[in-house]
């Protein structure tokens, strides 16, 4: 088969012949480039559908390291790939399109947090793995949305601590530990942060019998607590999971309608775990347009001509590497962001 079956920049989104000649093509240009394909949780189902693995960004990431590929080729957002590129230094890491950034990735930079430290000399620093290499060379210790509360736990009572970049993930931290001395960065995921709780409280209203999977990067976060709070939906309905605990939770739920507060990629991964499911979306608007940059023809070209290349410099692999290292020594990560 050679590629002139799918044509640069066909999009096979129309079905029948054209999706299987991208697909089969897709499949051989991966083996030909002894490439593992990665997809994050959030990418279009096409996407997700044609992978090697799927999940969130960290577990992704953790494959990519223990693959025999000598290429990676993920398919997600570029600190995605750039941590994938910090654990497996030696491997050739592709992203098929280098534009595809992350608004939480980018509430912060380097320079910012050597700034914020030096205010707070002694604090340790817990970064998201939801932030760009450079931060995490400048992190004590990597966190995930399921396992930041551990983290945080592991550190003194009386030291202090910077968490960063999500407030929303933050605030689920401080509420979860009690601690008074942890202080957080007001950086925020565009899509999470406009899943609000208004929305959550009409859905959850009209649908008194659904269990809520609420990401806790989603400004609905406290709203879902307050609801549960105020017996406007069953506590042990709202559930407070990364995308990975999500998958795991679908397959467990005794629910007939489950409402996702996350990015509605997401909904496509759940049905395919527990297809019997009523999955919906609280704001099916919310879309990442960076995830979405990450097309079946993106992929085509990036296996195709080997682009677009992920590099991070040897120094800042090293110091970020520590960090996440540190994060896997507390315990397992369970699921990513």
């Amino acid at each position: 088969m050679t590629s002139t079956l799918v044509p640069e920049g066909l999009t096979p989104f129309g079905g029948g012949e054209a999706n299987a000649a991208w697909a089969e093509e897709v499949r051989r240009l991966a083996k030909q480039r002894d490439a593992v394909l990665l997809a994050h949780n959030y990418q279009v189902p096409e996407i997700q559908d044609i992978a090697d693995h799927t999940g969130d960004s960290l577990a992704l990431s953790r494959i990519a390291a223990s693959s025999d590929a000598s290429t990676i080729v993920f398919c997600g957002v570029h600190f995605m790939a750039e941590t994938a590129k910090i654990l497996a230094p030696e491997k050739t890491v592709l992203i098929p399109d280098a534009r595809a950034g992350c608004s939480l990735a980018d509430s912060i930079t380097g320079a910012e947090l050597r700034a914020w430290k030096a205010e707070h000399p002694g604090a340790v620093v817990v970064s998201y793995v939801n932030t760009t290499a450079e931060v995490k060379a400048e992190t004590d210790i990597c966190c995930t949305s399921s396992n930041a509360v551990d983290v945080v736990a592991s550190i003194p009572a009386d030291q202090e601590v910077l968490f960063l970049p999500d407030q929303f993930l933050g605030a689920h931290v401080k509420r979860v530990t009690g601690r008074d001395n942890i202080h957080i960065w007001a950086g925020e995921c565009h899509v999470h942060a406009g899943i609000n709780g208004a929305e959550l409280a009409e859905r959850a209203a009209s649908n008194p019998d659904a269990d809520l999977f609420i990401h806790p990067e989603c400004g609905c976060a406290t709203s879902a607590l307050y609801l549960a709070g105020e017996g406007a939906v069953a506590p042990e309905r709202v559930k407070i999971l990364s995308t990975g605990d999500m998958v795991h939770e679908a397959r467990d739920t005794k629910a007939k309608t489950v409402l996702v507060a996350t990015e509605i990629g997401m909904i496509h991964q759940l049905r395919k775990a527990a297809p019997g499911i009523d999955f919906r979306a609280v704001n099916d608007r919310a879309s990442c347009r960076y995830m979405k940059m990450i097309t079946p023809a993106a992929l085509l070209r990036c296996l195709r001509d080997g682009l677009d290349e992920v590099h991070v410099d040897l120094e800042t692999a090293s110091k970020a590497r520590a960090s996440v290292q540190r994060m896997i020594e507390i315990g397992q990560p369970g699921g990513g962001e």
